[in-house]
């Protein structure tokens, strides 16, 4: 009989507990159901809250499932079914918009690039599939860091270094401006990742509600403004493609 792992058990037991029992449990009542010691029980959860898994709450002290473990218990959504899915519909937001689209995912404290379609004009450009964007200072990092707890973490802790002048680099700017994406629906940034480029993008959510990625364009600012705001025809068309695909993967109108 194949030998386990007597702390990987430990960790697991530690997991099942929280999921099954009350939102939040102290240390005394986890090491006490779990039958650990104390000090084994503090070593695991501090372990396991290093990783995003488990979570403290600091007025209370006591511990909950962290926002990490539900971003990977989503994991069965393969890459490349989204990628599938959302092929059609990104190949008509670039037709509509005359600008490049980009589909992105959550990968190691960035954003990595799954497709992209070229702007539909003769202008010489680079394929960027399997390019990584910074999550905090992109409109697809922004979408989705809006939406999943995980990649607003990893933003943050990435250490959100200025780009160019206009980036931003205090967490809590940043987390204002993620709640204004969250109200609106959409994420945007001008000139932050690239001098005189602008990015529109929207997350896509799955049958659950969860953002499993972001879609969106890239283009010139002089292009992507009307005056001195975002053109609302070019925010439709990203909206409605982060839609549609959502509606693919089973998340329903919204």
């Amino acid at each position: 009989m194949a030998r386990t792992i007597q702390s990987l058990e430990r960790a697991a037991a530690v997991l099942r507990l929280l999921a099954g029992g009350e939102r939040r449990l102290g240390l005394s009542d986890i090491a006490s159901a779990t039958g650990l010691a104390k000090a084994t029980a503090h070593g695991l959860l501090r372990t396991l809250q290093q990783q995003g898994l488990v979570e403290r709450d600091g007025a209370s002290g006591k511990y909950q499932l962290g926002a990490e473990l539900l971003r990977l218990g989503h994991s069965y959504l393969d890459v490349h079914e989204l990628r599938s899915r959302a092929l059609v519909w990104t190949d008509d937001l670039a037709r509509a918009t005359g600008e490049s689209a980009y589909l992105g995912v959550l990968h190691r404290r960035g954003v990595l690039i799954v497709h992209h379609v070229f702007r539909p004009d003769d202008s010489r450009q680079v394929l960027e599939v399997g390019a990584m964007q910074p999550l905090h200072s992109t409109a697809l990092g922004r979408a989705l860091a809006a939406h999943d707890p995980a990649a607003r973490r990893e933003a943050v802790e990435g250490g959100m270094a200025a780009i160019t002048e206009l980036t931003v680099t205090d967490p809590a700017e940043f987390d204002r401006g993620l709640e204004v994406v969250r109200s609106r629906g959409w994420a945007s940034d001008e000139g932050e990742t690239w001098d005189g480029v602008a990015s529109i993008a929207a997350p896509i959510l799955d049958r659950r509600r969860v953002a499993v990625g972001a879609v969106g364009i890239t283009g010139a600012v002089e292009r992507m403004r009307s005056g001195r705001a975002l053109q609302p025809r070019l925010i439709a068309a990203v909206r409605e493609c982060a839609r549609s695909v959502s509606r693919d993967l089973g998340a329903g109108r919204f």
